[in-house]
């Protein structure tokens, strides 16, 4: 894959400005419209147009920059270029949509469900994926074994028709996909009988997907040129890998923050103590608890909480704690209890029933 920033031809410092303003000069010395008889021009075309839609994004140039391709999460799908975008960036959306070339092949999703320990961590998964693939017995063609698709008699190759009309501004250009060839610029007389023309066919595959640290449910990762093939040699789709991370039983999670209860014994509380904390990277950390510590304080515990995407650092293990009542006590505990409560001039329920009988036996 080409380095987005030297397509450009501008530093990995460069604002949005100057790659906005790159990007309007090649455009304008590419597009396909100022180059007609230069397919090399074509698809020099797409390529700044490709690295432009990365690097004017900010989250999406973020996730260059730290992966080196485009494996980061996505939020959906897009296939930037053409006149239509052109347009829309030099005057605010006139003009008529240019596709030359055989179409890209789709997009295609697929879902994995992780553990938060493997979101936790770097996490291969392989992933069964169905989708359209070259078609092995015309290699993507279209056409029988031992014949050759001829150029498209309607559009002269060019995979466009173009009309010219007058308006208050001048001649204005538009363009739009051959509809005999579907903008191939090919006619196909006589077909594959494998994939009937088309140059794919359907497979299923297993490919291995590498799951960053510090995903979050729902994120998509994306895998360039793992979708569908293109149509007659089009270039492919990608691959949109959808990312559940299940519910945990102990701990809740707000982006790079935990959290989870955790009971501590009412004489701890009352009196102070350590208290064994769990992580659900770190195992177990030692905290002390302050005498006279309430139900509902909560305890912050920096750097074990998930990590974050892209390598920074982590986030926080938020602890709420929960004072535990004992449920069930002996006699002995029960009467430090009452002389604890008679000392502080607390009043307190006397003794059931079985209680008072077992005194009388006293």
């Amino acid at each position: 894959m080409a380095d987005h920033y030297a397509v450009l031809g501008v530093a990995r410092d460069a604002t949005q400005e100057e790659i906005k303003r790159a990007y309007r000069q090649l455009a304008r010395e590419l597009h396909p419209d100022a180059n007609p008889e230069n397919e090399s021009a074509g698809e020099r075309f797409k390529e700044v147009s490709h690295a432009y839609e990365v690097l004017s994004d900010p989250a999406k140039r973020q996730n260059y920059d730290l992966f080196g391709d485009e494996r980061a999460p996505a939020s959906g799908f897009s296939d930037f270029g053409g006149i239509s975008d052109l347009f829309s960036t030099f005057f605010g959306g006139m003009g008529g949509q240019s596709r030359t070339g055989p179409a890209r092949g789709q997009d295609i999703l697929a879902e994995v469900t992780i553990t938060l320990e493997e979101a936790a961590a770097e996490t291969e998964r392989d992933v069964e994926i169905t989708t359209l693939t070259e078609c092995p017995e015309c290699k993507g063609s279209g056409a029988a074994p031992g014949t050759f698709p001829s150029r498209c008699s309607d559009c002269g190759g060019t995979g466009e028709i173009r009309t010219v009309r007058r308006t208050m501004l001048g001649n204005v250009m538009t363009a739009t996909s051959c509809p005999t060839c579907s903008g191939t610029g090919q006619e196909i007389v006589d077909r594959c009988s494998n994939c009937r023309g088309a140059g794919r066919v359907e497979t299923t595959d297993t490919l291995t997907v590498t799951i960053p640290p510090g995903v979050e449910d729902g994120s998509r990762l994306r895998v360039t040129g793992r979708g569908a093939a293109g149509l007659r040699g089009g270039r492919a789709g990608d691959l949109y890998v959808g990312i559940a991370v299940a519910p945990h039983g102990l701990f809740r999670r707000a982006g790079a923050d935990l959290g989870c209860e955790v009971a501590v014994p009412m004489t701890v509380a009352a009196l102070g103590g350590e208290l064994e904390i769990p992580t659900l990277i770190d195992g177990t950390e030692i905290v002390e608890v302050k005498p006279g510590t309430q139900a509902g304080e909560v305890v912050r515990l920096k750097g074990k909480g998930m990590p974050r995407l892209g390598g920074r650092g982590r986030g926080e293990l938020v602890v709420l704690l929960k004072v535990e009542t004992p449920s069930r006590l002996d006699e002995r505990q029960e009467e430090l209890l009452r002389q604890l409560a008679e000392e502080r001039g607390e009043v307190v329920a006397e003794r059931g029933l079985l209680g008072r009988i077992k005194e009388a036996f006293r």
